[in-house]
């Protein structure tokens, strides 16, 4: 029987271009070689690109979306994004794949495009049964920053995040009203939006679910630990900072609870393929905080997905070509 031929879509516009390449090498690492011919493309802004075994990089004709390696043409019978932040995890990259008719592993191009909106996503979760949002400001850098009109609305702490921003980067904690203007300004460096959010004190959790073999598979949900104040960009990629636990130590009640929380979650956006959902379950209450949805979520090795996975006694490998099988056009 003959291979299915792969587009694994790495790379990209963020600074999570490091991170997306390591997901691509897990991801190629585990995938069935008897099942699929995978070939990484390298997302850049000037050009497309596959690097063969010799270090030679071949461009990827846009126009039909094909390669062509010692003479012969070479269309994909699927797409698999691992792009982290744009043009990936944000809708780009599924809108030009439907275009050109590929069926790719990630939600569609509207879903992906909304669910990087950080405030849009809320607007829309909003109404699910036990299932809590931070109270929140939306500012658009055209606008004048009243520091004094943030400060009576919310309550601090406040967590300042650029709002499309897939990573981590450009986010601060504010104790008080002397800190928001530069904490403003770090997150506008990185985004002409940015939400500025009241702190929820708890522990924070991480759940992928994904939709296998036609039905929807929530995967054992992962604490995150980290000695930070908050788990930014460093404490997600340096050693011994964070401490992640999978699965969870969570009550059978809790964890039918969350299960329940992110099937509505992921059927509310109308997601496809994996994705993960982190929150906060707030101490003292033991109420489920959203944080955010991640539509193209990391898979290096140690990433949580990988992690999950495997704690459901499941074979990585397995489950991307699950991920492939179920991929669909638009």
């Amino acid at each position: 029987m003959a291979t299915k031929q792969i587009a694994l879509m790495a790379g990209g516009f963020s600074g999570e271009y490091e991170v997306s390449l390591n997901s691509a090498k897990n991801i190629k690492a585990n995938l069935d070689q008897a099942k699929y011919t995978v070939y990484t493309i390298l997302i850049g802004r000037d050009d497309w690109f596959y690097e063969d075994e010799t270090g030679n990089q071949v461009s990827v004709d846009k126009n039909d979306f094909s390669l062509t390696l010692n003479g012969q043409k070479i269309k994909f019978d699927a797409a698999f994004i691992t792009v982290h932040g744009t043009p990936g995890e944000d809708g780009k990259l599924q809108g030009y794949l439907d275009m050109m008719g590929v069926p790719y592993n990630t939600c569609d191009a509207t879903t992906s495009a909304i669910t990087m909106n950080k405030a849009y996503t809320k607007a829309l979760i909003h109404s699910i049964h036990n299932l809590y949002t931070a109270k929140s400001m939306q500012l658009f850098d055209r606008d004048v920053h009243e520091i004094a009109v943030i400060a009576n609305a919310l309550q601090f702490p406040l967590f300042i995040k650029p709002n499309n921003g897939g990573s981590s980067v450009g986010m601060s904690k504010v104790h008080n009203v002397a800190a928001l203007p530069e904490a403003l300004e770090k997150a506008f460096h990185e985004d002409s939006q940015v939400l500025v959010e009241e702190f929820i004190k708890g522990r924070e959790f991480s759940i992928g679910i994904a939709r296998l073999n036609g039905h929807l598979t929530v995967l054992p949900a992962t604490e995150i630990i980290t000695s930070k104040e908050f788990f930014d960009y460093e404490a997600k990629y340096t050693d011994g900072i964070t401490k992640e636990v999978t699965p969870a130590d969570l009550s059978p009640e809790k964890n039918a609870e969350i299960a329940q929380i992110v099937t509505e979650v992921y059927l509310r956006l109308n997601c496809k393929g994996m994705v993960r959902i982190d929150f906060i379950l707030q101490e003292n209450t033991n109420n489920f905080y959203f944080i955010e949805v991640n539509t193209t979520p990391g898979q290096s090795a140690a990433s949580l997905i990988p992690q999950q996975v495997r704690a459901m006694g499941m074979n990585v490998g397995e489950f991307y070509g699950m991920l492939i099988e179920g991929s669909t056009k638009g």
